[in-house]
Parts: C-alpha cells; sequence; structure tokens
C-alpha cells in the first residue's frame, strides 16, 4: 500500500536528486581527475611507476580530488575508469611518447575522450611538460619536436589570442600583465613544438590554437594551446611547480608566480566539474582515490619534492 510516509520519502529523494543534477548551473561539486602514472627509470620491488606529489597538490588546490591512473591496465580497466573520473591529466616525466605505458594510457584516455566530447560528455584532458608533446604526438600521429635549450629555465610567456581563449579569460588584467613580463612559467624540457613546425602541420594547425609561445634564443616554440574544439589544453611550461616544488633555484615562487599555479588550477577544475561521471559506488570510490598512497619524501635527491611510487 503506497501510504503518505512512502509518498514523502519518494518526494524527497526526487528532491536531493534535483538539487544534485539538476541546479542551474550544471557543475558537478564533487569532481575526480586522474592523473596518468609512468614508468621509474629504475624500478624497485613495488615501485614501477610514480606520479609528482605535486600534481595531486596542483589539482587538490582547486577543490579536485585524485585518482591515479596506473600504467598498463587493461583497455576494459581504463574504459570503466573514464567514466568514473571528471577529467585526466597527463604530468611531465622523462618516458616515450611513442611507446610507453604512459603513451599507450595517454591515447586510450585521448580518443575516449574525442568520443565522449563528439557526443556531448565534456571531459578534459590537460597536458603538461611530457604531457603536452604526448598530445602533439597523439593529434598529429607524427614526432614534430625540435631540440631546444630550455632545461632548466623560468620564461615570462609570449601571448597570443590569450585575451580570447578559455583558458586566460578570467586571469585578472595584473596576473596577465605580470606573466607577459616576469619569469613566472618554469620549463623543464629539451623538446619544444617549434612554432614552425606548427604552422606547417595541417593536424596540429588546425587542432590547437596557439595562446602563447617562448624562445630560447634560436628557436621559437609553442607553450601553451587549447584545443578549438574540444576541452583539451596543454602548457610546455609546469603550472604546479610554482606553489609546490622547492628543490631547483630557478622556479618562481614571487606572489604572482603562486597565483599562477592557483589560477591554472581553478581553470582545469572548472572544466572537469562539467560532467557528471562518477563511480558506481562509493566503496569504488574510496579505493581508487589517492588516499589509500602514501607520498615519499624525495627532495634531497630528486627534482621533485616529494613522489607517490606504486
Amino acid at each position: 500500500m503506497f501510504t503518505f510516509a512512502k509518498m514523502t520519502i519518494v518526494l524527497l529523494i526526487g528532491f536531493l536528486w534535483c538539487v544534485s543534477f539538476c541546479s542551474s548551473d550544471q557543475r558537478n561539486y564533487r569532481p575526480i581527475i586522474g592523473v596518468l602514472a609512468q614508468e621509474v627509470y629504475s624500478p624497485k620491488p613495488n615501485q614501477t611507476a610514480y606520479i609528482a606529489a605535486s600534481y595531486v597538490k596542483f589539482l587538490e588546490s582547486a577543490g579536485a580530488r585524485v585518482v591515479p591512473v596506473m600504467i598498463n591496465q587493461t583497455l576494459e580497466e581504463y574504459k570503466a575508469l573514464f567514466h568514473s573520473i571528471n577529467g585526466i591529466l597527463y604530468p611531465g616525466g622523462g618516458v616515450s611518447i611513442i611507446s610507453s605505458g604512459y603513451e599507450r594510457a595517454a591515447k586510450i584516455f585521448y580518443e575516449l575522450a574525442i568520443e565522449a566530447n563528439k557526443r556531448g560528455d565534456y571531459f578534459p584532458v590537460w597536458g603538461t611538460c611530457l604531457g603536452f608533446e604526448q598530445l602533439t604526438y597523439l593529434t598529429s600521429e607524427k614526432t614534430a619536436l625540435t631540440f631546444t635549450n630550455t632545461s632548466g629555465v623560468s620564461l615570462p610567456l609570449n601571448f597570443s589570442n590569450a585575451k580570447k581563449s578559455r583558458m586566460f579569460k578570467e586571469f585578472p588584467a595584473e596576473l596577465m600583465k605580470d606573466l607577459a613580463s616576469d619569469p613566472l612559467t618554469e620549463n623543464s624540457h629539451k623538446w619544444s613544438l617549434s612554432l614552425l613546425t606548427y604552422n606547417t602541420n595541417e593536424e596540429l594547425k588546425t587542432f590547437y590554437k596557439v595562446l602563447s609561445t617562448n624562445t630560447d634564443g634560436q628557436t621559437e616554440f609553442v607553450s601553451t594551446v587549447e584545443a578549438y574544439d574540444y576541452p583539451i589544453y596543454g602548457t610546455q611550461w609546469h603550472p604546479e611547480k610554482n606553489a609546490f616544488e622547492w628543490t631547483k633555484p630557478y622556479i618562481p615562487h614571487s606572489p604572482s608566480a603562486i597565483r599562477t599555479t592557483f589560477y591554472v588550477a581553478q581553470f582545469f577544475v572548472s572544466e572537469a566539474r562539467k560532467n557528471f561521471h562518477r563511480f558506481e559506488s562509493e566503496e569504488g570510490e574510496r579505493k581508487a582515490l589517492i588516499y589509500n598512497h602514501s607520498p615519499v619524501y624525495t627532495g634531497n635527491n630528486s627534482g621533485f619534492e616529494q613522489i607517490y611510487f606504486f
């Protein structure tokens, strides 16, 4: 018998569902973002892959939780995880963008993101440094990088089209001015996408809008991009290091440098809030979160203060 009490419960459940999913701004207030792991250069027992903790802190600082995306998983496992998280970040590092566990997983999530976005399921992808380079390879399906003298230097950004971009449109004018005049972006890469290569590569030129460039004194290279038609973003520089890495003297820590970290993090997390992917159960979510792992202090012998090993 359908009693008044049962009807009240049904109405209450409907109300709570609507509050959670039918709000006018259609934003997810519990975003979870995957961070892709990569192979350890010299593996040890229980230490075959890693994620630098600064990427985790970077996303957490803007209100996201993090799930490590492990390498060498099955396609079915990656698909299930894709539908459980709200975005993915490809971090910097030193593995191959042509043939590695990192590359394989990045390719799978890139293709899933393209397919999802085509059908209206908004799923953002971010690439930092190696992740930026990985995106250029996935988009063009060829190596398009040039050697540059940019390993361990902070630079100002030479903006182009930035004011009309999704990425920078909410940045304060004062911070944009500082980014254009002060060395606030840390670079730790030996390979770059030269502007010449970008301009002559049809796949890259039609897919990505260049938001900034830099130069090592000889080669002008692309340093920030966003895709025209997809929420896919890349920086050759490291926004996470300014606030969370302290081992190198060339990492900037000025107030504007720290603001850069948080404005970039806020932007990407806000993109991840635009879909409602979720784990099938709370237990599955809890087991997947990076809280189940503890970072190791490595600042005395590494470029990272802390690392999660897997």
